[in-house]
């Protein structure tokens, strides 16, 4: 309050004024305004649903309420937009976070189970079906009611004794994603809400409501790309009698992020085997979408059984037509196709062998049955997509016992440590014992990647086996059409001693038809083998490049039925070509006692 006196023309006092200022109502003015303020710095630092609500109840309480709770309807959980509420209609919300003010905070995430249900006439379910802020006195019968019944707020009511609140839905878009509800005690504000403070709680909550739908659009573009990575990637450990296998993946981040890391186990004829690991620069869909095209190109290439170096050569062509097909407008963004790297290899368990091409990828690593390991030394072409170099392979030989492991560079390099020490830390790690080749991928990750990475991890360990001379049987042919029916009678001695015997028809006849076509069509030395594992495999090789093709014969043809007659009687068949000639291969199923 300001005195001062009033004075007349020539300077005599005649009276004395009083102005006075409510500085109360100034200071309220400046304290809602600065919360206002603060709720664009301090809520919705994360894109996470849960930790958004939390920082905005912490915001709230006390200054503006001794009691705050962020409850959302159930799809918002799941990144979706929730359906109207109907009017009078039972509301069910699930609350993702709450405050108060008796100097002590409660737990501020409730378990996904535990879901809340309201009345139709409660300050929540009215807020929602009619689009507005209620506020209400605790004298309404309705009101004293539903604080009585709620689990939450009975406890609370009986012991600080509530006496206004504020029930505000979160609206975005059009569409209600939850309500936040603000509730005063008498022994913390002796104020109730006013009109005022309605126009305050709407403005902290359209805060709130655009930082939940960025989270809520975050939470869904991640789970679709989750999805999407789990669909392309293989489900479970494959099971091939010529490898055992075992793969992590880990998106970066501890899964908030999916990347587009990506491994595969690929059956190829001859019971060899195909290893690949591969690895797309970027997150989210973009780059799980790039990492589907790649694993779906590779398998397909792999189909047609091409060696390790032509795969990746034509996996680069189809990245280059790719790349210039889309063009369009710059985005100012890399594709993530040429930053993609890929590691191919292909094991045959006859020969112990396995051959392997990278495209920019990391040496994989052997470790040797009397646990020593060392990084395999190998010829490293450009990423994917430069269309730059040709690509090398390089030819090791695995021993019995021995384990090979593929990786993303994302199991080597953090911040604080090289490629190099992150080799030797992989080599040290993958030498401690496990009881299983699952057991020590969980072991390498847990040494390697104790922490959530910023880059994506992938791991694939495998065990190769050797066939024995028990599984395997060869003959050179010379180029004679009287050798076929010793052809046949080989075969049918071999089944005999594998205890095949029921096999045997349609080995002759396949046999009979390869070897026949092969001393028909082909030049060069022909050899027969036949492989036992879980299925058996008929192989004839012959010096010839030559490609044979499968057609349908017509009535009065002399020939042309062979091929038709190995597709019918065989599970598949196929050509592999090799640098001395071609292999025609047929596959049965065995029916084991």
């Amino acid at each position: 309050m300001d005195v001062f006196p009033l004075k007349d023309a020539d300077g005599s006092v005649r009276a004395v004024g009083v102005a006075a200022s409510d500085y109360s109502q100034q200071y309220d003015s400046r304290e809602r305004i600065a919360l206002i303020s603060e709720a664009r710095t301090r809520v919705g630092t994360s894109l996470d649903i849960v930790g958004t609500a939390r920082e905005f109840a912490e915001l709230a309480v006390p200054r503006f309420a001794d009691f705050v709770s962020v409850d959302l309807l159930e799809p918002v959980f799941q990144g979706e937009l929730p359906a109207p509420v109907l009017p009078r209609g039972v509301t069910a919300l699930r609350m993702a976070a709450y405050q108060w003010a008796a100097g002590h905070a409660l737990d501020a995430v409730i378990s996904a189970t535990e879901v809340h249900t309201h009345p139709w006439s409660s300050p929540v379910a009215r807020c929602l079906a009619e689009n507005r802020a209620v506020r209400h006195s605790t004298k309404d019968f309705e009101v004293i009611r539903w604080l009585a019944e709620d689990p939450v707020q009975a406890s609370l009511a009986e012991t600080f004794g509530p006496h206004s609140l504020i029930a505000v839905p979160i609206r975005t878009q059009g569409v209600s994603l939850g309500v936040v509800l603000f509730v005063r005690y008498e022994a913390s504000h002796e104020e109730a809400f006013g009109p005022d403070c309605t126009a305050i709680s709407e403005d902290l909550v359209d805060r709130l409501a655009i930082c939940l739908d960025n989270a809520r659009r975050f939470t869904r573009e991640r789970g679709v790309a989750l999805a999407l990575q789990r669909a392309l990637l293989p489900r479970e450990s494959t099971v091939h009698p010529a490898v055992e296998t075992a793969a992590r993946y880990l998106p970066a981040g501890g899964g908030a992020q999916a990347g587009g890391d990506w491994f595969d186990v690929v059956p190829l004829p001859g019971a060899r085997v195909g290893l690949v690991v591969g690895d797309v620069v970027g997150h989210g869909i973009n780059a799980s979408a790039t990492m589907g095209r790649l694993r779906t190109a590779v398998r397909t290439l792999a189909d047609i059984d091409l060696p390790p170096e032509e795969l990746l050569t034509h996996l680069d062509d189809i990245i280059t037509h790719t790349a210039g097909e889309q063009g369009g407008e710059p985005t100012g963004e890399i594709p993530g196709d040429i930053g993609a790297t890929c590691l191919y290899a292909v094991y045959d368990p006859v020969s112990g062998t396995c051959s392997l091409a990278r495209a920019g990828h990391p040496a994989p690593v052997l470790i040797h049955p009397d646990g020593t390991s060392s990084v395999i030394d190998m010829p490293c072409g450009p990423p994917l997509g430069l269309g730059s170099l040709p690509f090398e392979a390089a030819d090791v030989i695995v021993p019995e016992g021995g384990l090979l492991a593929l990786f993303t560079d994302g199991l080597l390099t953090t911040w604080d440590r090289d490629v190099d020490e992150g080799c030797s830390d992989l080599c040290s790690a993958l030498a401690l014992p496990a009881t299983s080749l699952d057991a020590l991928c969980d072991t390498v990750l847990d040494t390697l990647c104790p922490e959530p990475h910023a880059d994506d991890v992938t791991l694939l360990l495998a065990r190769p086996c050797v066939f024995g001379e028990d599984r395997l049987a060869s003959w050179d042919l010379p180029s004679d059409p009287a050798v076929v029916a010793d052809a046949r009678r080989l075969a049918a001695e071999q089944l005999a001693l594998w205890g095949l015997a029921e096999a045997a028809f349609v080995t002759q006849l396949v046999v009979s038809e390869l070897v026949t076509n092969a001393m028909r069509h082909a030049g060069g030395p022909i050899r027969l083998r036949l492989i036992k594992g879980e299925t058996l495999i008929c192989e004839v090789s012959d010096g010839s490049s030559v490609s044979p093709y499968l057609r349908r014969a017509r009535v009065f043809d002399e020939g042309g039925r062979g091929l038709f007659m190995v597709a019918q009687f065989t599970k598949r068949w196929g050509t592999r070509y090799t640098r001395t000639g071609k292999t025609i291969w047929g596959e049965q199923v065995l029916h084991m006692p």
